[in-house]
């Protein structure tokens, strides 16, 4: 038999290991139904820095970091998990909400499966429940043809349940939620009159919702749903070296997935990510002016265009310089949202990219004279 290789393996399996050492090593107190202490979630996102984590038997392990943010709002997020009240993370696009939100539901709970994936067709049964039509036409409404939603499965077992993308839920869809945050059961009106009518929420249980700013006014929440959740804003990574060492590490997970050698210069990949900070932030690291494009330069754009030129120095070496791909990939990153956005990369070109040329950057040297591949 053979075995399934995953694309991409979900955060408790990836990082099994280190959650089993962290389990054992604090054995401090631990809310309901949590696999760790409230330090021990918070050590396991944003890593052990200089230190290792003491463990039994004297041993040390350094918990690497996964989420680059600060370590006071993974604090915040544990405390509200901790009691039991809903967690929203908003932030623009591509600054690891998702991930953030799969990171503690692994750690908190030890599964970050439970999820709804929200969009204009989620229906309020992928919240609560459906049902198995076969079971229910052959013996009626009955528990065993009762189909849970992750949310119910969450509740069930005293779990952390997730739901991507809230806003892009439909109101009435998300209306759906108010009750299971504020009374913590699901009332099941087809089981009236037998001990499955009303299924309550196990210690334990709690949500994670993600909601990216730039849905605002899509599908705005209720002024009762936000009331059942405490907010959390995820910016984009505010250092430099940290975006760059983030960006290499998630380019170079990609490529061994493929079994390939990631070999783009450190200096090439230094380059593209003070690009994609430029243009994020409206102002270059010098200070200089810098228009700023409709699409959201976000680092997990910054990592896929990372992984392109990975990909395209493993299977055409030899055939171009890595750097002259650079321009053609940031095009394609700008003019996503509006075409029309290629004239402000052109802008940045004349402006930040041709001074560092003239302070003598050797790349910046290089990137001006590849401007025409902007405009060919």
């Amino acid at each position: 038999m053979t075995q399934t290789v995953r694309q991409i393996d979900p955060a408790e399996f990836r990082y099994a290991d280190e959650l089993e050492f962290l389990a054992a090593a604090d054995t401090g107190p631990r809310p309901p139904g949590w696999r760790l202490t409230p330090r021990a979630v918070v050590t396991f996102v944003v890593g052990s820095g200089d230190r290792p984590v003491d463990g039994p038997r004297k041993q040390k392990r350094t918990i690497e970091a996964k989420f680059i943010g600060e370590r006071a709002l993974v604090e915040r997020c544990v405390v509200t998990l901790a009691g039991e009240r809903g967690l929203l993370l908003v932030g623009e696009p591509g600054t690891a909400k998702s991930m953030l939100s799969e990171l503690l539901a692994a750690a908190v709970c030890g599964t970050s499966g439970l999820v709804v994936q929200g969009t204009a067709g989620t229906t309020e049964d992928q919240l609560r429940y459906g049902w198995n039509y076969a079971l229910l036409l052959a013996d009626g409404p009955s528990p065993k043809a009762l189909v849970p939603s992750p949310i119910l499965t969450a509740m069930r077992t005293g779990a952390v349940a997730r739901v991507e993308e809230i806003t892009r839920c439909l109101p009435e869809v998300q209306d759906a939620m108010v009750s299971i945050l504020s009374d913590r059961r699901i009332a099941v009106p087809e089981l009236a009159g037998t001990d499955g009518a009303t299924i309550h929420a196990r210690s334990g249980f709690t949500l994670i919702a993600t909601a990216n700013l730039r849905d605002r006014g899509v599908s705005e929440m209720s002024a009762a749903l936000k009331r059942r959740f405490n907010f959390e804003t995820v910016g984009p990574i505010g250092d430099l070296a940290a975006e760059i060492a983030l960006v290499t590490r998630q380019a170079t997970s990609a490529l061994e997935r493929v079994r390939t050698p990631f070999a783009v210069d450190a200096a090439v990949l230094e380059v593209l990510v003070t690009a994609f900070r430029d243009l994020r932030a409206g102002r270059s690291v010098e200070g200089w002016d810098v228009e700023r494009p409709s699409t959201v330069m976000s680092t997990a754009e910054a990592v896929a265009v990372a992984t392109s030129l990975g990909l395209a120095a493993a299977y055409f070496p030899g055939d171009r310089d890595v750097l002259s791909l650079v321009p053609g990939h940031l095009r394609g990153v700008v003019c996503k949202d509006d075409p029309a956005d290629g004239a402000k990369l052109l802008g940045y070109w004349d402006g930040a990219v041709r001074r560092r040329a003239e302070d003598g950057g050797r790349l910046w040297r290089r990137m001006w004279e590849l401007r025409d591949d902007l405009t060919s």
